[in-house]
This record gives structure tokens, sequence and C-alpha cells, in this order.
């Protein structure tokens, strides 16, 4: 009878973690990187491919990076909102243009419009892993000295702006 009810017992354990985890929010999995320095870099930008985009670049300012690509579908979704956050000018964001291809992405910037001061074109993804990216799109809030405050993973969101980054923006939120 043994032999029968620990296969069972096993199986009804892995169907709970199942379970639990389908009820997960995605986009509240901590990031090891919070209170950390980001991640130094130095990538071509995808407007202008012979200049480079690089952390030092945006030192002693709050600043979103934004990692998104052409071939993602909920890139094309955030996009709107990020157009929307860029026209309030609370801060920069950087575009971090994630395994694609330089042309697509610069298509798109061209058609959908540009809410990046900069967008560096991570084509082999390197960057992406040393921040700890799981997909497209992740966005990252970094502070003035160079350290992550907050990763959101997925679509950013006008809810998602308001009630998360601008209070961490503004101080508010830790």
């Amino acid at each position: 009878m043994w032999k029968f009810l620990v296969p069972a017992a096993i199986f009804a354990v892995l169907v709970g973690f199942f379970v639990v985890g389908l009820h997960r929010d995605p986009s509240q999995v901590p990031s090891p990187l919070i209170g950390k320095a980001a991640p130094a870099y130095s990538l071509p930008k995808v407007e202008e491919p012979s200049v480079k985009v690089s952390n030092t670049d945006f030192a002693g300012r709050k600043h979103l990076v934004n990692v998104w690509a052409t071939w993602c579908v909920e890139c094309r979704k955030e996009h709107q909102v990020l157009l929307e956050i860029a026209r309030q000018n609370v801060l920069p964001i950087v575009g971090m243009d994630w395994k694609d291809e330089l042309a697509s992405a610069q298509q798109w910037l061209n058609q959908l419009g540009n809410p990046y001061v900069a967008t560096a074109f991570d084509q082999e993804g390197r960057v992406a892993i040393d921040f700890g990216v799981y997909g497209a799109p992740e966005t990252f809030l970094i502070d003035e000295q160079g350290k992550v405050l907050y990763k959101h993973i997925g679509v950013l969101t006008l809810e998602v702006w308001n009630q998360e980054l601008l209070p961490r923006i503004n101080g508010q939120k830790s």
C-alpha cells in the first residue's frame, strides 16, 4: 500500500506548488539588484550605431531603463504608455533593445515614435543578462548613484507608473 501512497503524496505536493504558482503575480519577482549598482554597459545606439550609449551617460540622474524588442508582442502594448510617460518629462527613459535586429528596431522607433532619450542595442543580450532580465518588457528605476531602486516585469501601465514608479521617483516609497 505504501508504494501507492508515496507517489500520490508527491504528486499532490507538486500539484499544490503548481496551483500556488499560477496565482502569483510575475511582476512581483524580486530582483537581487535592488539596492545594488546597476550593471555597467556601453553599447551601440540604435538611433546612431556609431555612437555608444553608456550607463555613465545618466550618472547623477534618476532614470528608467526599459528592455524591449520588436519581436515582443507585449512591448508593442507598452509603447504608447512609454510615449505618454516621456511626454510628462519626469525623468529620462533609456531603451535597451534586446536580442533584436538593428534595422527592425530603427523602423519601430521611426514608425511608432521614440520615447527614449537614447536606445542601447544589446544584440547579444549580455547586458540584459547582467540586469537579470527574464524576458521583455522589463523596466528598471535607477537612482542618482546608479543603484537599482525598482524592477517591473511585464507591461508598464499608467497604473504601475502612478502607483509604483512615481512615488519612488519622488522619494515617497522605497
